[in-house]
């Protein structure tokens, strides 16, 4: 049988996983040779958290994985280190669903920033503890804060285009089944 929920779920990753190499291809470009006084945001990971946080059955721990590490390979990243520790904040983030279903927009921002920094220095820990070279801590910081700040246009765009949108309590499908 044809079930529209689970087509739509497949769907919605197919969406994600374009945007993610349309992302991927865009940070890859060369930036004409100048180093940027600020880092820019980091789009993966605030469209990630953006969807776990709304539909956590469209993105699963193994499409999670395979994509930021798929990403530590292309950026020439520890492999692994960064994926562990978005994986670790997906499902912290998926473990607090129930919890973070009826937050306002405020408390959300502020829960999701707090995760973000949060997975920063847990980042910049493992580099410090197992001695690698990494940039320094201000610019990580500052990509930090530029990525919270792109956050709520990030979930707007996300809801605008493509409908994702955080399930009320009791709110159900077009088959009658919980969201």
């Amino acid at each position: 049988m044809d079930d529209p929920l689970r087509r739509d779920v497949l769907v919605h990753r197919g969406i994600f996983l374009l945007v993610v190499l349309v992302l991927l291809f865009f940070r890859l470009l060369p930036s004409g040779g100048a180093i940027a006084r600020l880092p820019g945001p980091d789009l993966l990971l605030c469209l990630t958290l953006t969807w776990v946080l709304r539909r956590p059955d469209y993105l699963p721990a193994l499409l999670i994985a395979a994509v930021f590490f798929v990403e530590d390979l292309l950026l020439m990243r520890p492999p692994g280190l960064w994926t562990a520790v978005v994986l670790l904040g997906t499902e912290i983030l998926r473990s607090r669903i129930a919890l973070t279903r009826e937050l306002s927009f405020a408390l959300e921002w502020l829960f999701i920033g707090l995760l973000m920094v949060a997975m920063f220095l847990a980042y910049h820990m493992a580099h410090v503890l197992t001695l690698l070279p990494q940039p320094g801590f201000g610019y990580g910081m500052a990509q930090v804060l530029a990525s919270i700040l792109v956050y709520p246009g990030e979930v707007w765009l996300s809801y605008v285009t493509l409908g994702v949108h955080k399930p009320g309590m009791g709110e159900v499908d077009k088959m009658g089944r919980r969201l």
